[in-house]
């Protein structure tokens, strides 16, 4: 992927405490557009289609510094697919640096659109392209690669989906994931999905019995993408964000909304509730945001955008409570 560089001369404070000193690949705010960009809290990564975030999944954070993987909705070959993002919020030196990871294993996706990390692992994730193909990722013992261990479809595909949110969720031992069609305006409503999720020794993915639910964002309103991403909170409120998309030069706008409840019993079974008046927690004006993930025991996420010519963008907000 082409991306504008620079080279990081200060220190990057990980998410494990450690600082590291070395070149690194940086997608870094334009001059012109950076002081506005950050008055508004977000973050400048990339300046062109091939830059925007289509999902992220947190990794570490410490400090006000969260360092994530992030996939890049890419279509052709040799394009990046995805690479790995320290952001540091607040204070002075500000800073967002990209770090590209090789894909090992299988054919690279087209239209890779979302990432999660698998509960109780430190390298593995499954992330997910429009059509619906699930990629079991494990990363390198060095952090420069992910390789993939499986690639399955979702279940219970429907006529004309297109997939661009995806999330796991674990409780009492279990496991269960929550995707959705992303729908499309007036004439498409998402469809959500849930099911209990297990991998077999063979790190395939085996998903139990579907559950499905239609929903409509109550913003935006205009070209709207009523799921552009899903994330769970630590107690089981559903948060969906929606994305108005008029074209590759916007004009974009965006809001995560509260949109119902996941909850996993004992026994692995899962139920999805949708709110009959999902509430508006707060709208991102400019921005086609893509990816949002609640980071456990914090009560933020951190946000991630695809605004296509103009490239990504990234931000916190403290919208998890």
């Amino acid at each position: 992927m082409s991306m504008s560089k620079a080279v990081l001369t200060t220190l990057a404070v990980l998410g494990t405490g450690v600082a590291v000193a070395a070149p690194t690949e940086v997608t870094a705010a334009r001059t012109s557009g950076a002081p506005a960009l950050a008055a508004t809290g977000w973050q400048q990564v990339g300046h062109d289609m091939r830059s925007g975030i289509g999902g992220l999944a947190v990794t570490s954070h410490a400090g006000g510094t969260y360092r994530a993987l992030i996939a890049l909705d890419n279509k052709r070959p040799g394009e990046q697919r995805i690479a790995q993002l320290t952001h540091r919020h607040g204070g002075p030196g500000r800073a967002v640096v990209v770090r590209p990871l090789d894909w090992r294993g299988g054919a690279e996706p087209i239209d890779l659109e979302t990432l999660e990390a698998v509960p109780g692992t430190t390298d593995e994730y499954l992330a997910v392209a429009s059509r619906g193909l699930v990629y079991h990722l494990k990363a390198d013992d060095d952090g420069d690669a992910v390789e993939v261990r499986d690639l399955s479809p979702l279940p219970a595909i429907g006529q004309g989906d297109n997939f661009e949110s995806f999330a796991l969720v674990s409780r009492h031992g279990k496991l269960a994931a929550v995707w959705a069609d992303r729908g499309e305006g007036d004439d498409r409503a998402a469809t959500l999905y849930a099911a209990p999720l297990s991998f077999n020794k063979y790190g395939e993915s085996v998903f139990g019995s579907v559950t499905k639910a239609v929903y409509r964002a109550p913003y935006p309103t205009g070209d709207v993408r009523h799921t552009s991403d899903i994330s769970v909170t630590d107690s089981g409120r559903l948060l969906i964000a929606s994305a108005s998309d008029e074209g590759d030069d916007g004009p974009f706008d965006s809001a995560v909304n509260d949109a119902g409840s996941v909850s996993l019993d004992r026994s692995g079974r899962v139920r999805l509730t949708v709110a009959k008046s999902p509430e508006v927690l707060r709208k991102f004006k400019g921005h086609k945001v893509e990816a949002v993930h609640c980071v456990p025991g914090s009560g933020v996420a951190v946000l991630g955008t695809d605004d296509e010519n103009a490239g990504g963008a990234v931000r916190t907000a403290r919208i998890c409570d």
